[in-house]
């Protein structure tokens, strides 16, 4: 894997930290209901799963 798309990898990391910090996280902790599940929850679950994403196309399209 190539230099750049380490970084890319990493900065992926640093995205995760700042959306999971408990300053953004608690900006998601409402009375209010997505799906009948708690917003928070929504919250936690789309960024990881975004994340599972973003990672898998960036180490499928980038293996060398």
């Amino acid at each position: 894997m190539k230099k750049r798309h380490e970084q890319k990898l990493i900065i992926l990391s640093i995205g995760l930290m700042i959306a999971f910090s408990i300053p953004i996280s608690l900006l998601f902790n409402s009375e209010k209901d997505v799906f009948s599940y708690p917003t928070i929850l929504m919250y936690i679950f789309g960024i990881w799963m975004i994340s599972i994403i973003v990672s898998f196309v960036i180490v499928k399209r980038y293996d060398e």
